[in-house]
C-alpha cells in the first residue's frame, strides 16, 4: 500500500471525527434551531412537525450515523433554508474560495520567502530590522481589522480598487492581500531564522572557500537546505488561509464558501454547515497530503526511509 494511500485512509476517521464535533457543537448551542425558523410565533404543533420532518427529534448517534451513511452515497443532504442539495450549494461558492486562498498564498510565498532570505543574508540591517517589525504588526493585525483599514485607504479615500464582490480581478486584491499579512509575516520570520541557521554551516563555508558567487551560495546551499520547515510552514497556512477566507470574504462581501457558512450559522441550517465544514477539513486533509509527498522531492532521504 502506498503511502498516499496509507495517508488519504487515515483521513477518513479523521473527517468522521469532525462530522461529529460538528454535530455535537451544534446539538449544544443554545436555543431552539427549529423555533428559530418558524419565527418567534410559530406554534408548538408546527416546530414539532418541522423537528421530526428534518429528523432533530431523533437522538444524536442516531442521526450521526444517518449522516454517515449519507455520505456513503455521496449525498450531503439538502440545505433547509436553501432548500436546495448542499452538494449544489458548496460547488457555487467553493471555487471562488479555492481562487482566494490560492491567491493570497501565492502572495505569502512571493513576498515572505525572498524578504526572509534578505534579512538572513543581511543580519542587523535596516532591512532586516524593517522585515522584522513589519513581521511583528503583520501578525498582530486581525485579517477583519486589516480588511477594514484597505476598505478605507483604497476603495474610499483612494477610490482605486473596489470594496466587495468577484465580478474582475480587481475584486481579488484587497481581500487576498488582507488575509495573505499575516502568512506573510510568518514565513518571513521562519524564512530568515531557518536560512540564517543554514548559513552558519560548514558546507556553507566550504562553498564560499571554494569562491562559488553569494547569490549561488544563498540559493543553492541556503534556502535549498533550509526548505522542509517553510514547505511545511506553507501547508500550515494553506489551511489557516482557507479559515481565514470565514471573516476575509464576509468583511468583503466575498461569494465564497465562507460566506455560506456564516449565513449558515445564522440561519441555524446545520445541514448546510455541516457540509461546509467537511470540505474545509477534506481540503486540509489533502493540503498536508501534498506537504507530506513534497518531502521526498525536496529530502531524497525522506523517500528513502518512508
Amino acid at each position: 500500500m502506498t503511502f498516499a494511500l496509507r495517508r488519504l485512509l487515515l483521513a477518513v476517521p479523521v473527517l468522521l471525527g469532525v462530522v461529529f464535533i460538528v454535530m455535537l457543537t451544534l446539538e449544544l448551542v443554545p436555543g431552539d434551531a427549529v423555533a428559530m425558523m418558524l419565527g418567534e410565533h410559530a406554534t408548538k404543533e408546527a416546530v414539532d412537525r418541522l423537528r421530526e420532518h428534518l429528523g432533530l427529534d431523533k437522538p444524536l448517534l442516531v442521526r450521526y450515523a444517518q449522516y454517515v451513511g449519507q455520505l456513503a452515497r455521496g449525498d450531503l443532504g439538502r440545505s433547509i433554508i436553501q432548500n436546495r442539495p448542499v452538494v449544489d450549494e458548496l460547488a457555487d461558492t467553493w471555487p471562488a474560495t479555492l481562487e482566494l486562498t490560492v491567491a493570497a498564498l501565492l502572495i505569502a510565498a512571493l513576498v515572505g520567502v525572498p524578504a526572509g532570505v534578505v534579512s538572513a543574508v543581511r543580519p542587523n540591517s535596516s532591512f532586516d530590522a524593517l522585515a522584522r517589525l513589519g513581521s511583528l504588526f503583520g501578525l498582530s493585525m486581525p485579517v477583519f481589522w486589516t480588511g477594514l483599514v484597505l476598505i478605507v485607504l483604497f476603495s474610499l479615500w483612494l477610490p482605486w480598487l473596489p470594496v466587495g464582490g468577484r465580478g474582475s480581478l480587481a475584486h481579488l486584491v484587497l481581500p487576498a492581500v488582507a488575509l495573505a499579512l499575516p502568512s506573510i509575516a510568518m514565513l518571513a520570520r521562519l524564512t530568515r531564522s531557518s536560512v540564517l541557521e543554514v548559513l552558519h554551516e560548514d558546507y556553507v563555508r566550504t562553498a564560499r572557500a571554494k569562491g562559488l558567487q553569494e547569490l549561488a551560495v544563498v540559493v543553492k546551499h541556503g534556502l535549498r537546505n533550509a526548505l522542509l520547515p517553510i514547505v511545511t510552514l506553507v501547508g500550515i497556512q494553506a489551511g489557516q488561509l482557507m479559515g481565514g477566507a470565514v471573516l476575509t470574504e464576509t468583511v468583503f462581501a466575498w461569494p465564497g464558501l465562507g460566506r455560506l457558512m456564516v449565513k449558515a450559522i445564522f440561519a441555524r441550517d446545520y445541514v448546510l454547515l455541516q457540509g461546509a465544514v467537511l470540505v474545509f477539513a477534506l481540503a486540509f486533509v489533502l493540503v498536508n497530503l501534498l506537504v507530506d509527498l513534497s518531502y521526498g522531492l525536496l529530502d531524497p532521504r525522506i523517500s528513502r526511509q518512508g
